[in-house]
């Protein structure tokens, strides 16, 4: 039998209606830039597989590290223990995050580290004895599929069947030099009520939003009028983080630095799961005291895995080398070259780049997940280029180590697509 038979016997696939899709293609091996399928035919990975595998796929010091670590200590319960993985991981971060992150609370994906921060900073307030329990969201925000970070995003593709059972959310649209003062007194108003307890938010980009991207100098002055009311700011990073802007966060383009931060996706170079919630030490020290019940009961069972804390160290070594540094900065470059030459095509009604992230926004309608999408995929996987359209959003966000005859490659195609329309 062969493996899309076995598959569709018991498997169910993430964002997936199975009566339109009946097979799935069988990935064999990863290494690089490109997927390799049961065939031997190889494809771009031009989205970092979910915006993960940045540094490439089985980059071989991540490796090394991940095979050092599974001889020595597999698993240990992080209730009661330590290890030095674990450790280690802090300190390396400590390295890059915002100099007001202080605290690391682990968890295993991006979903998880937004519910968390969310639980934090209800209970922040909580333990000193204050009731606040609203919270602010941008509109056609995205920070996961789990109650409470479903309960923060805004797209109804994912959140319509749930809308009465999760939590109540302020909403507001994200600034920009339009409807700057309209958006700032919708913001000032609510958090001027002392009923807010956060404001969650995705820096610069909204990711699964079909790249929307913001500019830091708005989402600076909101931050500021929050903070200013005792709201805790949560910067979910799982996207951005780790390279995707230019900087190693999107948070560092901001003079006011958020007091949560929620990392997973590259974190561990995509090569096992990992979540982390980031918080300053004033949240922290809301929750040190001599009363149990103000501590923060919240575990996972794989929390500081040391595996994934392996393969965390290493990743965070790759960012910080001057390889990948210079990697980043070359893929930009070639965007911005790149978009100047397009922009102007009849069939783009707009285009932008932040860092490495491309996204070109097509003069056509297409359902994000219907019959006019898949085609656009299957054309791309066609000529050997794996991309996930966000509806008539074509992007890229390719590994750091790509060359510049394989971004040609990808642009190339982009633009013989964009002909045919």
């Amino acid at each position: 039998m062969d493996l899309n038979k076995r598959d569709q016997k018991h498997l169910w696939h993430p964002l997936t209606q199975h009566k339109m899709t009946k097979d799935h293609l069988a990935i064999a091996k990863a290494e690089g830039v490109y997927l390799f399928d049961e065939d031997g035919n190889k494809y771009i990975d031009a989205i970092s597989s979910w915006y993960t595998c940045v540094y490439g796929h089985c980059h071989p010091y991540v490796v090394k590290k991940v095979t050092e670590q599974v001889s020595k200590l597999d698993q240990v319960v992080f209730a009661g223990f330590t290890h030095e993985p674990a450790v280690e991981l802090s300190e390396k971060l400590m390295e890059i995050l915002p100099s007001n992150q202080q605290k690391i609370f682990f968890s295993d994906n991006g979903s998880t580290t937004v519910d968390i921060a969310m639980k934090m900073s209800l209970q922040y307030h909580f333990n000193q004895g204050k009731k606040k329990l609203r919270m602010i969201a941008f509109e056609n925000a995205f920070h996961g599929d789990t109650f409470g970070a479903m309960s923060v995003s805004g797209l109804d593709v994912y959140n319509g069947p749930f809308e009465e059972v999760v939590l109540t959310i302020d909403r507001i649209d994200v600034p920009n030099q339009n409807n700057l003062e309209q958006v700032t007194a919708a913001f000032t108003e609510i958090v001027s009520s002392g009923e807010v307890a956060c404001f969650v938010f995705e820096p610069l980009v909204q990711g699964a939003n079909c790249m929307q991207m913001h500019e830091a100098k708005y989402l600076d002055m909101l931050i500021e009028i929050a903070q200013k009311h005792d709201v805790i700011c949560v910067a979910d990073e799982v996207m951005t983080g780790f390279g995707k802007t230019g900087n190693i966060f999107a948070s560092e383009e901001l003079m006011n630095m958020p007091d949560i931060m929620c990392l997973s996706k590259a974190l561990t170079a995509g090569m096992v799961p990992m979540g982390l919630t980031t918080c300053t030490q004033k949240i922290y020290d809301a929750f040190y005291a001599d009363e149990v019940a103000k501590g923060f009961f919240h575990g996972h069972t794989y929390s500081a895995n040391p595996i994934t804390c392996a393969a965390a160290i290493a990743s965070i070594e790759l960012i910080q080398s001057d390889e990948i540094q210079q990697g980043i900065k070359m893929i930009h470059a070639n965007h911005v070259k790149f978009s100047e030459f397009i922009k102007d095509h009849a069939r783009v009604e707009n285009i932008r780049v932040k860092g490495v992230i491309l996204a070109i926004d097509l003069a056509v309608s297409i359902d994000r997940y219907g019959k006019d999408r898949n085609a656009i995929f299957n054309y791309f996987m066609d000529k050997g280029i794996y991309l996930r359209p966000l509806g008539n959003t074509l992007y890229i966000v390719p590994p750091y180590i790509t060359k510049e005859e394989e971004l040609k490659f990808i642009y190339d195609e982009i633009h013989q697509y964009i002909n045919t329309l």
